[in-house]
């Protein structure tokens, strides 16, 4: 499952849970890029319920469409995912390092208003 919801005007909460397909995968990028539609210096908050890495399939899906998604990668500033697994915490921050203009930062699920607040001082400084 993904799950794509517009919150205000720069922010896009996502849900993901189980394993991606290469249709679900077409489905996800294009739900991102049209509720990201006018979003400048945006956040999003990623909760990762139960993942499963994405089908070789959707991986192909995704690597062909590389330049629209680093249009929208470049319209957000930070993220936020919220996890239960360590590892996922640390691979989507060593990701942030990845992407110049994109900070990403890992919490526990059970921490999702420290995220918010997070995402928050963002925004004002």
């Amino acid at each position: 499952m993904f799950e794509v919801k517009r919150v205000g005007d720069n922010r896009l909460d996502i849900e993901m849970s189980g394993k991606l397909d290469a249709e679900q995968m077409g489905k996800a990028l294009d739900a991102l890029t049209e509720q990201a539609d006018g979003i400048e210096n945006g956040v999003m908050l990623f909760d990762v319920v139960d993942y499963h890495l994405p089908s070789l399939g959707a991986i192909g899906v995704e690597l062909g469409r590389f330049p629209k998604m680093i249009h929208f990668i470049r319209q957000f500033d930070r993220a936020v995912v919220l996890t239960d697994k360590d590892w996922i915490k640390t691979v989507s921050e060593f990701e942030g390092k990845l992407i110049p203009g994109l900070e990403i930062k890992g919490f526990g699920r059970d921490q999702k208003e420290e995220a918010e607040a997070w995402l928050e001082t963002g925004r004002s400084s």
